[in-house]
């Protein structure tokens, strides 16, 4: 199974703007589009605004933070985070498995745009350290041959390659079904999923 990952073009904002500053809030011109933000807010370019007091707006930048004061163009650049692209090659029985990772633990995937979500058995929610039973919704899940005892549940954060999703939803299921870790639509469903013979191109949306 080969996976290759391209980082997507690299963009520079050449002008942010201190417009104004009220309650702590600030109106950036950034890039020629106005954004209104609160403390702790990105805006869509990934300018932060840490802080902001009736002179000044503290903003985190491509994770470097200064101050500011409204009237002056700030000539700033940075990197815009990179959409990456992964592809997955078909085995000889025609499947999509990929390594990964979930909560940081590296798993064997299956990847499936049939299943509604990420799906895993007892046995491998043990291993994850999946608390299904304590923190996990009892639900019943349909398979192919019968109906069977799951949970619902979040995981902290599912990786396939350089693509990371944080609070993915996910199965439990009662049993050892599945056999891989099935990489359903709670993961894919947020990607652009293009199939073309025995390769699969996953990438994450603009």
């Amino acid at each position: 199974m080969t996976l290759s990952a391209t980082a997507g073009n690299v963009f520079a904002v050449p002008v942010i703007e201190v417009q104004a500053l009220f309650g702590g809030k600030a109106v950036l011109m950034i890039d020629g589009q106005r954004r209104t933000l609160s403390i702790g807010q990105s805006s869509p370019e990934g300018v932060k605004l840490v802080n902001a007091d009736s002179k000044q707006a503290v903003l985190e930048v491509d994770g470097k933070t200064k101050s500011y004061r409204p009237g002056g163009a700030i000539s700033l650049s940075y990197a815009k985070p990179a959409h990456h692209e992964e592809k997955i090659y078909a085995d000889e029985r025609g499947m999509f498995r990929s390594i990964g990772t979930i909560n940081g633990l590296t798993v064997r995937f299956l990847l499936d745009t049939g299943a509604t979500t990420v799906a895993m058995n007892k046995s491998q929610a043990r291993q994850l350290g999946v608390d299904y039973r304590m923190h996990g919704e009892h639900v019943v899940v349909s398979t192919a041959s019968q109906n069977v005892k799951g949970y619902r549940v979040r995981l902290k954060s599912v990786s396939l390659g350089k693509i990371k999703q944080k609070n993915v939803e996910a199965m439990v299921i009662d049993g050892d079904h599945p056999g891989p870790i099935l990489l359903g639509m709670s993961f894919l469903g947020k990607l652009k999923v293009e199939k073309a013979g025995d390769v699969m191109k996953i990438r994450q949306r603009n």
